[in-house]
């Protein structure tokens, strides 16, 4: 795809990082959840002269000249993320998907407004009001959870209890470890019995959402959904704010430049509405299906082999595993002994988790990153049973080494897109 005959000779200590990168990703397995591979065409976009150009503002309304390109590529963004997601208004300029939250509730609240968002405990995210981010010193945030772990059903009834006792601003949709899928028109009820305004983060299962695998928010009446561009909806790293009408929309549009941005990555929006033009094609729509088939058949295999997942499977792209009741030993030591082979996942809390958040229970996997290299349903057995041995065999040096080489070998027959093995 590109040469890097400029960097090689530039700058060989970065060129041979990025030698290495691209190994790891080809001779690997990419299990992490939030992680995914993006096209050639994006690639390519990401490293275009858009970069060389400032753009502050929105289409038509710039404070610099020189922006008839720019406004075409924003406007083709905004245009193909309103289709995408069948809303009235997109934001594409978020840098990442924790700036457009923070941009989000400066558009919506007033410094003490109350939010009632998921227990990250319980598969929520940090951005959702969790004690360590500054957020929590101006607004106040309340939370929900799940009312049964085995089955993953939210508390809606403490949610509606909480939601009439607190009288949130917000009620906040949206998790990042949560393997099942919301109920959007309950939570929609809920909002409107105690005048909230609802809000979805959906950054982990936008892609989901944009292929039909997964419910729509705005079908169901939310007000305003939160996301990043990268992780199931395969395109660059960033965020978006849509809303669905124009009167909330100007609220956001304000929030996120002058509130708390100045010039938007043009280069990277570019590539947001390269990567929303293929959301928008029918292979996509098959795409998303098979990252939920590829994720429900993994956690039965792996629940029948007896790993413990939380909610006794998936509804989504993700599942948390109970490393503890399944193993005998913390998400950490998996999670390293599995990079060993080649096997990449990341530690995680489960919920009610006796351990501390850096040595917690769990792990967290996802299927999007390896259903665009091209696996299927067999190909997720092989997985399994590869992470099964390499935990069984932990403490065998030989077997690892043995089993890295066929994880590699495994691997190597599904290119990522844009690497030469």
């Amino acid at each position: 795809m590109f040469t890097y005959s400029d960097l090689r000779a530039q700058d060989p200590a970065v060129f041979s990082a990025l030698q290495g990168e691209m190994k790891r990703q080809a001779e690997g397995v990419e299990l992490i959840a939030s992680e995914n591979y993006v096209s050639p065409a994006v690639m390519e976009t990401m490293g275009t002269v858009f970069n060389n150009k400032y753009s502050e503002g929105y289409p038509g309304k710039r404070y610099y000249a020189g922006q008839e390109f720019t406004d075409q590529v924003e406007t083709l963004a905004i245009e193909r993320a309103k289709q995408l997601f069948r809303c009235g208004h997109a934001n594409v300029q978020p840098h990442a998907g924790c700036p457009a939250n923070v941009a989000m509730y400066f558009a919506l609240l007033e410094p003490g407004d109350c939010v009632l968002g998921m227990d990250l405990s319980h598969g929520g995210h940090l951005s959702h009001g969790h004690p360590v981010t500054y957020l929590t010193k101006i607004f106040r945030f309340v939370r929900y959870g799940m009312k049964d772990i085995e089955t993953g059903e939210i508390d809606y009834d403490a949610m509606r209890a909480m939601a009439k006792k607190e009288k949130p601003k917000i009620l906040l949709g949206g998790f990042s470890a949560y393997p099942r899928e919301l109920d959007y028109a309950k939570m929609k009820a809920i909002a409107d019995e105690v005048g909230a305004i609802t809000v979805m983060d959906m950054a982990h299962i936008a892609g989901l959402i944009a292929g039909g695998a997964l419910k729509n928010p705005f079908d169901y009446g939310f007000d305003v959904v939160t996301t990043t561009t990268h992780k199931t909806l395969r395109g660059p790293r960033g965020g978006m704010i849509l809303s669905k009408d124009a009167e909330i929309g100007k609220k956001i549009d304000k929030s996120v430049f002058p509130g708390f941005q100045g010039g938007p990555i043009m280069q990277m929006i570019a590539a947001k509405a390269v990567a929303f033009g293929e959301a928008l094609r029918p292979e996509f729509k098959e795409y998303a299906a098979q990252i939920i088939r590829n994720s429900k058949h993994l956690a039965q295999y792996l629940m029948e082999r007896g790993a413990k997942l939380i909610t006794n499977g998936t509804d989504n792209h993700l599942m948390l595993v109970d490393c503890i009741q399944s193993w005998g030993i913390a998400g950490g030591e998996v999670e390293t002994v599995l990079d060993s082979v080649g096997i990449t996942l990341n530690k995680n809390s489960i919920p009610n988790d006796q351990r501390k958040p850096m040595d917690p229970s769990g792990v967290r996997l996802g299927t999007p990153a390896i259903t665009t290299r091209g696996m299927k349903e067999r190909d997720m057995e092989i997985l399994a049973d590869f992470i099964l041995a390499t935990i069984e065999r932990r403490s065998d040096a030989a077997a690892l080494k043995n089993l890295g080489a066929e994880v590699k070998a495994f691997c190597l027959k599904f290119p990522v897109p844009g690497i030469k093995a």
